[in-house]
C-alpha cells in the first residue's frame, strides 16, 4: 500500500495461528476474566458490538484474550488503529489486510496506482462475504481515527455487512457515527466501563495470582482507591511485587504514585488542549463540581461543556446525577491533578479553596465550606463555622456530620480553637465517652465566658448537651435541675427566632420524658414525650420526634402491652421514613418491641427485634437502653430454659445498671430474676447476696418477693413461698400483672408440692385471668408451668384458647408471630381449616388436635397459620374472637366436635 499500512493487523484462526502474525495475549498477571469473555461471546451475536471505556480499562487485553479463545467455528480479524490516523485509505487498507485469508495476503509491493477507497471497502466486504463461516472484525483504538471521511465510510460499511460478519468497535469514547438504524433493529451490543471494572473478588484473585499477600482491609482499600480500574490495579501489582511493606504501600497508594502519574500524564492530561488542562487542574481542589462552581474556579465560562465532553470521552470524569449537572473525577486522577496543581501553581491553591468555601457556604453546604476553609489555612474561621452549626447538627442527630467536620482539622485543634469544643463534646457523647465529653463542655463554657455577647447564645447549646450528658450518665436528678436551667435560657433568648425557643423546649421535654421513662414515672413521661413529639413535628425536627416516639413503647396503667408494642413499631416505621432506621436513637423502640414479643410468648420474633436493637445501638447504645436490652435477652434465654445464658444476660443488666447514678425502673426485676437464676443454678449464696444488696423502693418490691418465693420452693419449703407471695397476690390495688402472673404461678407450684391440687388449679386460673388481657405467656415459660397447667384439665377454665396457646408454647410449638410474612391464601376457609378452627376454643394442644383429626402436627400447624392469616389474627385467642364475630364459631363453649361450624366467607373487620 502506498505509504505503508495504516493499522496494526492480525487474524486469529481456528488453530490459534494468525495470518498476519500472532495475536497478543493479555499482559502477565492479568486475569482470564471468564465473565467478561462470556459477555463478549453473547455480544457478538449482534451485528455490531461497541466497547467504550477510559484508557487502561483493559479493552485491548479483553479483545486479544477473547480472540485467542475463538472457537473453531469463528474467524477473528484484528485491526489496531494507529495513533492520530487521518488517512482513510491507509486505514481501510489495514482493514483489508486483516480480513484477507492467510492464503491470499496483501503483497508487500505497492501497486503503480493506489486503489480508490471505495474499491478497498468493496474488497473488504467481498472478503468477508466469501468466507464460509462466521467472521468477527475487531477494530481497536477507534478513537485514534481522525478522518471524518473514514468515519462516514465506516457507517456505510456497517450498513452493508454480509450476514456472516460481525464487527467489534473498541474506543475510549463512543464512536462519532450514526448507529440509529442498527439500534432500531436491536443489532447493537454495548460494553461499558462498568462492565470492565474489576470487582473486589477479581481484585483479590489478581493479587493472589501475583503472589501478593495483603490483609482483607488492605485489599478492599486498594480496590476502592483504584475503583476497579485495570491499569491502576496492574501498576499497583507491579509496585507491590517484592515490596517489603505491602500494607504501607497500599495505605499510601494514590494518584501521586509515580507510575500512575506518568500514565495519566501521557494518556490523559497531555492529550488535552490548554484550556481543558487549566480547568482540570483548578477544579481538582473540590470533590465534586457543577458548571457554575467550575466556572468560578477557572475564572471563565464554558466549564460545563468541557466536563460533559470529557465524560462522553470516558476521560475519568463521572456524572453524579441523571441530569448530568454534577461531576467528579476518578480518585486517582483527582490525586494526580492536585499534585500537578501544587507543582505548577502552588500559590493559587489557597485562593481556590477560599472561592470554593464561599460558594458552598452560600448554598448551605456547611461541611464542604468547613473543609475548604481549613484547606485554605483559615482554621479560626472554620472553627467559628462549626461552632455556629454544632447545635443544629445535634438537634438533627447528625453525629456523622460532626465527626466529618472535626476530621478536617489537624490534631489538637480543639485546644487551639475552643469554638470546636462544643462539636468535640457532641462527638464524644455520641461515642459514649462521657468523661471526655464533660471536659470539652467545660472548655466550651470557659470560652463562652470570655467571648463576645453574641457568642453567648451558644449557652443554650451547651446546656442541652449537659442535659444529654447527665441523662446518659444516669444522673437522673441532675436532669431535672438542668431542665429548669434550660427554661431560664429560653426566657433569655426570647428575642431569637421563634424556632430556637421551640427547639430548646423539645430538647428539655425529651430528656425529661426519657428520664421519667427509665425511672418508672410513665404517666408523666407519656405527657412530656407526647408534647415534645408534637412540637418537634410542628417545627420540622424529625430526629427529635423519632427520639420521643422511640421511648413511648412501654406499657403502663393506661397503655397495654399490645398498644405499647404497636407504638414501638410505629416509632421504627417513623424512623425509617426519615432515613433514621439504623440510628442508635431507635434502639429503645426496637428493644421495647422485642421485649413485648417475649412477654407475649413470641420468642423467635422477640429475638429478631433484639438482634436489630443491638445492631443499631452497636457500642454507642445508652446505658439505660442497654439495661433494657440485657434484661430482655435474659428473659428470652430463661424462657428457652437456657439458665446459664440467662445468668450472663441478667448479670450484664445488673452491671450496666450499676453505672447509673439513678435507679432504673427495671432494677427490681433485674435483681429478682438474677437471684432466681443464680438459685436455680445452685448458687444459693450468690442469690442471697444479690437480694441482700438490693433495697427496692416502696411499691416496687413484687419482683423481689417473687425471687424469695422461688428460693423457698428450691429449698423445698412451699409454705414459706406462699407466705412470701401473700402480699403480692392480695394487694389493693392489685399488683401490676407482670409480677402478679408469676406470683400466682409460683403459688400454684407451692400448692401442688403441698398436695393441694384444688388450690393449685385456682392459682393457675388466677394466673390465666391476670395474663389474658395482655396475653402474658412469658411467666408460664419462666416458671415451667406445664405440670401446673395439667391440673386445669380436670377443672373448668374461662381461658381455654390462651391455655392452649401456652401449652403449645411450653411444648415448643409456638404460634406464628404477627410480624411474620403470611402465606398466600384465598378469601374463604377451606373445609380442613374449618375443622381445625373448631378445636381452637378448646384447651387441646396442637398435637392433641392432630390426634383427634388423625393428621400430622405439621398439617395442623399449616392450617392454623392459614386461619390466622385469613382472619387477620396473630394468636389463638384473637382467631377465636374473630371467628365468632364472623359467625364461623358459636359464642358458647365449642364442643370437641366441630359439626356446628358454618361455611361462611370471612368479612373484613369493621
Amino acid at each position: 500500500m502506498p505509504g505503508g499500512k495504516g493499522a496494526t493487523t492480525g487474524t486469529s484462526v481456528a488453530d490459534g495461528q494468525a495470518a498476519g502474525g500472532p495475536v497478543g495475549a493479555a499482559p502477565p498477571g492479568l486475569l482470564d476474566r471468564k465473565d467478561l469473555l462470556q459477555l463478549l461471546d453473547r455480544a457478538v451475536a449482534k451485528r455490531l458490538t461497541v466497547i467504550s471505556a477510559p484508557p487502561g480499562s483493559g479493552k485491548t487485553s479483553l479483545l486479544r484474550t477473547w480472540a485467542d479463545h475463538a472457537t473453531k467455528l469463528r474467524r477473528v480479524a484484528f485491526v489496531s488503529v494507529e495513533r492520530d490516523q487521518q488517512n482513510e485509505q491507509r486505514f481501510w487498507c489495514g482493514v483489508l489486510d486483516a480480513v484477507r485469508e492467510p492464503a491470499n495476503p496483501v503483497t508487500s509491493a505497492a501497486p503503480a496506482t493506489a486503489p480508490a477507497v471505495d474499491q478497498v471497502i468493496g474488497s473488504v466486504l467481498a472478503e468477508l462475504a466469501e468466507h464460509a463461516g462466521p467472521v468477527v472484525l475487531i477494530i481497536d483504538d477507534l478513537h485514534e481515527l481522525r478522518s471524518a471521511d473514514a468515519l462516514t465510510q465506516l457507517e456505510y460499511f456497517l450498513a452493508n455487512l454480509p450476514g456472516n460478519a460481525r464487527v467489534v468497535l473498541s474506543s475510549r469514547r463512543d464512536p462519532p457515527i450514526r448507529l440509529h438504524q442498527l439500534r432500531l433493529a436491536d443489532e447493537i451490543a454495548e460494553i461499558r466501563a462498568g462492565d470492565l471494572r474489576f470487582t473486589e473478588a477479581e481484585t483479590r484473585e489478581l493479587l493472589a495470582g501475583s503472589r501478593i499477600g495483603l490483609s482483607s482491609d488492605a485489599m478492599a482499600a486498594l480496590h476502592q482507591r483504584t475503583e476497579g480500574w485495570a491499569a491502576g490495579l496492574r501498576l499497583a501489582v507491579i509496585s507491590l511485587t517484592g515490596h517489603p511493606e505491602p500494607e504501607r504501600f497500599v495505605a499510601e497508594f494514590s494518584g501521586n504514585d509515580r507510575a500512575i502519574g506518568e500514565y495519566l500524564m501521557a494518556e490523559m492530561l497531555d492529550r488535552q488542549p490548554g484550556e481543558i488542562r487549566r480547568m482540570l487542574l483548578r477544579t481538582s481542589v473540590v470533590n465534586r463540581m457543577n458548571g457554575e462552581l467550575a466556572d468560578l474556579l477557572t475564572g471563565r465560562a464554558g466549564a460545563e461543556q468541557m466536563l460533559l465532553a470529557l465524560e462522553e470521552a470516558n476521560a475519568f470524569v463521572v456524572s453524579l446525577d441523571a441530569q448530568r449537572t454534577w461531576f467528579r473525577y476518578h480518585q486517582l486522577l483527582a490525586d494526580f491533578l492536585r499534585l500537578e496543581l501544587r507543582r505548577t501553581a502552588a500559590d493559587e491553591v489557597p485562593g481556590l479553596h477560599r472561592r470554593a468555601a464561599r460558594w458552598f457556604a452560600d448554598r448551605g453546604e456547611v461541611v464542604e465550606a468547613v473543609r475548604h476553609t481549613v484547606a485554605a489555612g483559615d482554621w479560626p474561621d472554620a472553627a467559628r463555622i462549626v461552632a455556629d452549626h454544632s447545635f443544629r447538627w445535634v438537634l438533627e442527630g447528625q453525629a456523622a456530620t460532626i465527626r466529618t467536620v472535626l476530621q478536617a482539622f489537624p490534631a489538637g485543634a480543639a485546644a487551639d480553637h475552643p469554638d470546636l469544643a462544643l462539636a468535640h463534646a457532641a462527638a464524644e457523647l455520641n461515642q459514649g465517652r462521657t468523661e471526655e465529653a464533660a471536659a470539652q463542655l467545660a472548655l466550651a463554657e470557659s470560652h463562652l465566658q470570655s467571648g463576645p455577647p453574641a457568642r453567648r447564645r451558644r449557652a443554650v447549646a451547651i446546656a442541652s448537651l449537659r442535659l444529654a450528658l447527665a441523662r446518659r450518665s444516669g444522673r437522673f436528678s441532675e436532669v431535672i435541675d438542668l431542665v429548669k436551667m434550660l427554661d431560664a435560657s429560653m426566657a433569655d433568648t426570647s428575642g431569637e427566632r421563634p424556632a430556637v425557643g421551640s427547639e430548646l423546649r423539645v430538647v428539655a421535654l425529651l430528656n425529661l420524658g426519657i428520664v421519667e421513662t427509665w425511672t418508672g414515672r410513665l404517666i408523666e413521661a407519656e405527657r412530656h414525650l407526647s408534647d415534645a413529639a408534637t412540637l418537634a413535628q410542628e417545627i420540622g425536627r424529625p430526629y427529635l420526634e423519632v427520639a420521643c416516639r422511640a421511648h413511648q413503647g412501654f406499657p403502663s396503667k393506661t397503655v397495654s402491652v399490645t398498644a405499647a408494642r404497636e407504638r414501638g413499631r410505629e416509632a421504627v416505621a417513623l424512623a425509617e421514613r426519615h432515613g433514621l432506621g439504623d440510628h442508635p436513637i431507635i434502639a429503645p423502640a426496637l428493644g421495647a418491641v422485642g421485649g413485648m414479643a417475649i412477654w407475649m410468648g413470641e420468642f423467635d420474633e422477640g429475638e429478631r427485634w433484639l438482634r436489630r436493637a443491638w445492631e443499631v445501638g452497636s457500642a454507642h447504645v445508652e446505658p439505660a437502653t442497654a439495661v433494657l436490652l440485657h434484661l430482655a435477652n435474659g428473659m428470652l434465654q430463661a424462657a428457652r430454659g437456657r439458665q446459664r445464658s440467662a445468668l450472663d444476660a441478667f448479670t450484664a443488666a445488673a452491671r450496666t445498671q450499676s453505672l447509673l447514678t439513678g435507679a432504673h425502673a427495671l432494677a427490681p426485676r433485674i435483681a429478682g430474676w438474677l437471684a432466681t437464676t443464680q438459685a436455680r443454678l445452685g448458687m444459693a449464696a450468690e442469690a442471697r447476696a444479690t437480694l441482700a444488696a438490693f433495697s427496692p423502693e416502696p411499691g416496687r418490691a413484687s419482683a423481689i418477693a417473687n425471687a424469695r418465693a422461688w428460693m423457698c420452693l428450691l429449698d423445698r419449703n412451699p409454705g414459706m413461698a406462699l407466705e412470701a407471695l401473700h402480699g403480692i397476690r392480695n394487694a389493693t390495688p392489685p399488683t401490676e400483672p407482670y409480677s402478679l402472673v408469676e406470683a400466682h404461678l409460683l403459688a400454684g407450684n407451692a400448692h401442688l408440692r403441698s398436695g393441694d391440687r384444688d388450690a393449685a388449679a385456682a392459682a393457675a386460673e388466677a394466673a390465666l385471668t391476670a395474663a389474658e388481657p395482655d396475653r402474658l405467656v412469658f411467666p408460664f415459660a419462666l416458671t415451667e408451668a406445664a405440670e401446673l397447667l395439667d391440673v386445669l384439665r380436670h377443672h373448668e377454665t374461662a381461658h381455654r384458647a390462651l391455655l392452649a396457646d401456652i401449652a403449645d408454647q411450653l411444648r415448643g410449638e409456638s404460634a406464628p408471630g404477627a410480624d411474620r410474612e403470611p402465606p398466600p391464601h384465598s378469601d374463604e376457609l377451606t373445609p380442613s381449616e374449618l375443622r381445625v378452627l373448631g378445636y381452637l376454643p378448646t384447651n387441646l394442644t396442637r398435637a392433641e388436635i392432630a390426634h383427634e383429626l388423625h393428621v400430622s402436627i405439621h398439617t395442623v400447624n399449616t392450617h392454623i397459620r392459614n386461619i390466622y392469616a385469613k382472619l387477620g389474627a396473630g394468636d389463638r385467642s384473637v382467631a377465636v374472637q374473630r371467628a365468632r364475630q364472623l359467625r364461623l364459631l358459636s359464642n358458647r363453649l365449642s364442643p370437641t366436635s366441630p359439626n356446628h361450624l358454618r361455611s361462611v366467607r370471612p368479612r373484613p373487620a369493621p
